[in-house]
């Protein structure tokens, strides 16, 4: 996991893959809002109703793709979760956040997805490598 959290060290915007209504994958892009301290879990702000958090209660098998410098792909395989507890969401908010949600923490509505690793794959040229299962 040291090698691919190095790796992932500067990456940002990822997408964000989610399984829609009728069992379609949705994509969209998303930011980790620098918090890039990667460690298996991916941290993420959204609204509660927003159509990400939606699927993610219906299924909350998901996958992010990463694109970093060098030829570098990663994806991660993994769950989400979303909390609205504050003191959770407090750990990895950016003040950055503040220009989607005016009033930060206390913004109504807002949530927190933590998206688990289970498996996690790159490539960089020819080089590939993966975790977990």
């Amino acid at each position: 996991m040291t090698d691919i959290a190095k790796k992932m060290a500067k990456l940002d915007i990822c997408m964000f893959n989610t399984y829609g209504p009728g069992g379609a994958m949705e994509s969209r892009p998303m930011s980790n809002n620098g918090d890039v301290e990667y460690d298996g879990n991916s941290y993420f702000f959204t609204w509660h109703d927003s159509g990400v958090a939606t699927e993610i209660d219906a299924n909350k098998e998901v996958s992010l793709n990463f694109e970093g410098e060098g030829g570098l792909y990663i994806t991660i395989s993994g769950t989400a979760s979303i909390t609205e507890d504050k003191e959770k969401m407090r750990d990895h908010w950016q003040d950055s956040l503040n220009q989607w949600f005016k009033d930060g923490l206390d913004t109504e509505g807002v949530v927190m997805i933590q998206v688990t690793a289970r498996h996690i794959r790159y490539w960089r040229n020819e080089e590939m490598g993966e975790w977990g299962s």
